[in-house]
């Protein structure tokens, strides 16, 4: 909620028949409530399963009070007894929205809750609320809350410092997609310091997360989707102009804590990602070319070096395309025969698919756009859903009823967790507010606008040609972002690098603390001494969540990509 409007409202959630809808639809969509959220492949399923559990719950990360069952307004009235006697002492005798400094630094109690409060004289339309919880890994330093858009609109973050050396570490933004997914299950289930545990009861520690060499944000975008929420109800339903509140946030965060904005920045984005991450860097990086142009005090130029693209959704056309081929001679095929009635379907299906995503290209509308996706959706991704596996990773069989919509019960466990009153509090949440991984309203309106349809990839050269790198990796048992689609756009796309790229063959990656090999990968630029300007890297034996299924290779290629240090050499 806005410090400018005090209305409470409770996070959107589908009714049961826009989720018995959802599930009759055929697009894969990471980490949505229902698994066919019309959207389209979602983003960062960052259903991520999970950071590898370390085997054991730590006690320091459980639960301190059991969940109460109360919601509503009640909460605004004991909001308080979640916080530690400090804050308690601190807030007493203040009023809701009452503002003060202390120590050179300007305070706002709000929902009973206490934030520092942080604005930006160039971004007037846009505040900061923080605070500094100790919840999933209490050794490092965190920051939690909201950035407050335009009285009406609140995004929510979580960062965290990188256990090894925050001062000389990179900074990376994760996002997962959906769209309408919480950032929240990529850091409870894939790459953050914690992963959920013992049916949400509980959290453990990940060794293997991504802040382990990295400062990282977690970012709930957008607005309606994890904790974040509009007072209004209403939602952000296109890439471009969730990427102009990313900025916003950005400028006024790194402002903020200036010792983070020194360091190179990563957008990382998942699934449905692959659509906004490209969105998200053009915004920062025309941004900065007017700043070279006219320096503004306090605006700061973003250290932009690299968009990392995982398992996403990027180029329809060319990725649509590859479907029959993954699925009928991919390595984990779901058809026996390459030549059979099923394949042959999906074959006939994907000249049409092609020429609805082409009108969506060359006219960018919603009635060009849309039904580009309902029919490539229906067509070619409705069959596989039929076959009883996991489309995130079709190694497994998934059971609906004990997997849950998504395939992983672990999303339902991530709700219990980030419902837990004390858990709100202590990062700086309304306990009244309900958490849900996914917004099928969000993803339904985002499919309304044709947004999954259009060509994100085309944002992507001129950034490259100016320096900036792009990774691209996907696992190759995903079948809702094929691993094969995603190569041929990265091939296809026209920079000063697809010759080379185009006639570099695949190499083993093989990992540095174990000596295992991960996958392949292929690398133009660079000179051979670094990480490459343009990478597409393979990962073996993953689906979807390439940290949920293969953790230490995961932060093997994140740490390497962010300290530039090539992948196809072992030391």
């Amino acid at each position: 909620m806005s410090v400018r409007n005090a209305d409470h409202v409770h996070g959107a959630q589908s009714t049961p028949q826009q989720a018995v809808a959802a599930q009759r639809l055929p697009y894969p969509i990471s980490a949505m409530r229902s698994l066919f959220l019309i959207s389209l492949v979602a983003t960062s399923l960052n259903i991520a399963a999970g950071a590898p559990p370390s085997g054991l719950y730590n006690e320091a990360l459980s639960f301190q009070k059991p969940f109460l069952d109360i919601s509503g307004d009640e909460f605004l009235d004991v909001a308080s007894e979640w916080l530690d006697d400090a804050k308690k002492a601190i807030l007493k005798g203040k009023k809701n929205l009452d503002k003060w400094f202390h120590d050179g630094r300007e305070f706002i109690k709000q929902d009973n809750l206490l934030y520092e409060y942080i604005t930006h004289p160039e971004f007037q339309k846009y505040d900061l609320r923080v605070t500094e919880p100790k919840l999933c890994d209490p050794t490092v330093k965190q920051l939690s809350g909201y950035l407050d858009i335009a009285e009406d609109k609140h995004l929510f973050f979580w960062f965290f410092e990188s256990r090894n050396a925050p001062a000389d570490a990179p900074l990376i933004l994760w996002l997962n997609g959906g769209p309408g997914c919480s950032s929240s299950t990529g850091l409870l289930f894939e790459l953050g310091p914690c992963a959920v545990a013992n049916e949400g009861r509980n959290v453990t520690s990940n060794p293997y997360s991504w802040n382990t060499n990295a400062n990282i944000i977690f970012l709930d975008q957008p607005v309606n989707v994890g904790y974040s929420y509009a007072d209004d109800g209403t939602s952000v339903n296109n890439s471009p102009v969730a990427g102009k509140d990313v900025y916003a946030f950005l400028e006024l965060f790194l402002n903020r804590y200036p010792q983070y904005s020194k360091a190179p920045f990563h957008i990382a984005a998942e699934s449905y990602g692959g659509t906004y991450a490209p969105n998200i860097a053009n915004v920062i990086f025309k941004a900065n070319q007017e700043l070279a142009v006219s320096p503004k005090a306090h605006v700061k130029h973003i250290n932009l070096a690299s968009v990392i693209l995982a398992n996403g959704l990027t180029d329809p056309y060319i990725q649509h395309g590859s479907i029959a081929d993954w699925a009928c001679e991919g390595p984990y095929a779901v058809y026996n025969d390459p030549q059979g009635p099923e394949c042959e379907a999906l074959r006939t299906k994907i000249p049409t698919c092609q020429r609805l995503v082409k009108s969506c290209y060359n006219f960018n509308s919603r009635f060009t756009c849309v039904p580009a996706m309902a029919y490539c959706n229906s067509q070619l991704f409705g069959p596989l859903m039929q076959l009883g596996l996991n489309p995130y990773d079709v190694r497994r069989k998934c059971d609906r009823n004990s997997d849950g919509p998504l395939c992983y019960k672990q999303m339902e466990w991530i709700d219990t967790w980030m419902n837990e009153p004390s858990n709100k509090a202590a990062i700086g949440v309304n306990p009244s507010r309900n958490f849900e991984s996914c917004n099928m309203a969000v993803n339904q309106a985002f499919a309304l606008a044709g947004d999954g349809a259009h060509n994100s990839a085309i944002l992507l050269p001129e950034l490259i040609n100016s320096g900036i790198r792009l990774l691209v990796y996907a696992g190759n048992a995903d079948m809702m972002c094929n691993f094969i689609g995603n190569e041929r756009w990265v091939e296809k796309l026209e920079t000063q690098f697809t010759s080379e790229f185009t006639q570099a063959q695949p190499v083993p990656w093989i990992t540095i603390e174990t000596g295992r090999s991960a996958g392949t990968v292929r690398s133009a630029g660079g000179g051979g001494f670094g990480a490459g300007n343009v990478t597409f890297v393979t990962v073996h034996e993953a689906g979807h969540m390439v940290p949920y299924d293969q953790p230490e290779a995961a932060l093997d290629l994140i740490t390497r990509w962010t300290q530039d240090i090539s992948l196809s050499v072992t030391n």
